[in-house]
């Protein structure tokens, strides 16, 4: 049976949209994993429990993390709990600004989950170029991989 990677992502404008469009190209690198693409608003407990991985993609907005991510993590916080998760999971951002706000924010509720950071974020600054889509697809291609051989 494959592992399963669970990509959520909120883009209002579009560009955060593209970022994770690079994130799933990277992960669908790995054939025996399954990429679960999900907008945050359609993402919730189910998925998040059946899940082997987790990136969460999202922009920045005044220095935080943007509603519908925080609702996403807000509605799946306290039902999670009895699970205890320990899952790896990874981050990118959409950022206006630096996005250490977003992503210090982000850390701090998935620590509580608890679910464990296996890269560093991807934080792009302004519209996302090819380094910075190359940077995502990495980042979606090292999660899948870390699954398929067994790292996480």
């Amino acid at each position: 049976m494959s592992k399963q990677l669970l990509i959520v992502y909120h883009s209002q404008s579009g560009t955060t949209a593209r970022l994770a469009a690079a994130v799933r190209r990277g992960a669908l690198r790995e054939p025996d994993i399954k990429p679960v693409f999900r907008r945050a608003w359609d993402a919730g407990i189910a998925e998040l429990l059946s899940c082997d991985a987790l990136i969460l993609g999202f922009a920045e907005n005044s220095g935080s993390v943007a509603g519908a991510m925080k609702d996403f993590l807000d509605r799946c916080y306290y039902p999670v709990q009895p699970h205890s998760l320990h899952k790896p999971f990874a981050l990118f951002v959409s950022a206006g600004n630096d996005g250490r706000g977003a992503v210090a924010q982000v850390q701090r509720i998935l620590r509580g989950f608890p679910l464990r950071e296996v890269a560093e974020p991807v934080i792009c600054r302004g519209l996302p170029d090819s380094t910075a889509l190359q940077n995502c697809e990495e980042l979606g291609h090292t999660l899948a991989a870390g699954l398929a051989f067994g790292i996480f």
